[in-house]
């Protein structure tokens, strides 16, 4: 597996006690500090690649915020700060899933995990949200339709609030398939049942606050998997995000560290049916940094087991 990261996501710094902090991530990377992957340095996005998703204007509208942190933090939105650092960790977060979205593709290695921040499920195309300022694994999964051709991508979303804004992608994008679980009612407060985008590209699997392993596995194996199979994309990404552990505090959820290994196993039995093993997921959340760091590297080590 390739790991894409780099240094500068290290230096995006929110104000003290604010739960996206630079800890989350070396947390995970310490996890997984001994595993044989083959990492690489997440580049800078190109800002066309970035404009699938999100308009030049909002890109360059950006910029003189970005400016602004040479001498103080600035906040975009109730929850998203920038700091001086974080431009860049910003637009390297989405190249991290462009280019691991090439190197799958290019037949480089059959599965990548970016391990980035901030993260980006919550961005919607104008406007940053919920620690979010560019969709990350929407940025990928355009890409992987526009420059590679694919006809069938799906994103599969298991953080514990939903991916409102990778939604609204593919409520345009036909060829998009977006399947979520989640909390509700939670932030951001999107994604019932009945939204479904365009000829139920769209699968959302709520689930109430003190919902665990049995009743998150059953949305998954009713809802989620077999919607999945239905599309049989040629490529699967994953928003994956691991605060629905029972242990994390921004959320009511139950799940244990396994039922992120058991999801990796099924995601990875779906990609060898129709990706040829294809299949690139990012780090989106996860608040308490032992459970997050367990989790991720549980999910990943099931990916890739026979």
């Amino acid at each position: 597996m390739l790991l894409f990261t780099h240094p500068s996501m290290l230096s995006h710094e929110p104000p003290g006690g604010h739960a996206e902090h630079p800890g989350r991530l070396q947390a995970v990377l310490d996890a997984l500090a001994d595993t044989p992957f083959d990492r690489r340095e997440a580049p800078y996005a190109e800002k066309g690649a970035i404009a699938r998703v999100h308009p030049h204007a909002y890109i360059e509208a950006l910029e003189p915020a970005f400016a602004e942190t040479a001498n103080a933090r600035v906040r975009l939105d109730p929850d998203t700060y920038i700091s001086a650092g974080s431009r860049e960790a910003i637009y390297r977060a989405a190249g991290a899933c462009v280019a691991a979205v090439d190197a799958v593709m290019n037949g480089e290695d059959d599965m990548a995990f970016c391990a980035v921040r901030p993260p980006g499920h919550h961005a919607e195309p104008i406007s940053p949200m919920g620690f979010c300022v560019f969709n990350n694994v929407a940025i990928g999964a355009l890409h992987a339709l526009e420059a590679h051709g694919l006809s069938r991508v799906a994103v599969v979303d298991f953080d514990v609030h939903h991916g409102n804004g990778t939604q609204t992608v593919a409520e345009g994008e036909p060829r998009l398939m977006f399947a979520s679980t989640h909390q509700a009612p939670l932030y951001p407060g999107t994604g019932a049942r009945n939204e479904t985008g365009i000829d139920g590209n769209v699968v959302n699997a709520p689930l109430p606050a003190g919902c665990g392993s049995a009743e998150w596995r059953t949305a998954m194996e009713t809802r989620v998997l077999p919607a999945l199979d239905a599309f049989a994309p040629e490529l699967i990404l994953v928003s994956a995000g691991f605060d629905a552990h029972k242990a994390d505090p921004l959320a009511q959820m139950e799940l244990e560290t396994e039922d992120f290994a058991w999801a990796g196993q099924r995601l990875r039995e779906l990609t060898l049916r129709h990706c040829k093993g294809k299949l690139v997921s990012t780090l989106e959340g996860g608040y308490d940094l032992e459970a997050l760091a367990g989790s991720a590297a549980a999910f990943l080590a099931a990916l890739q087991r026979d």
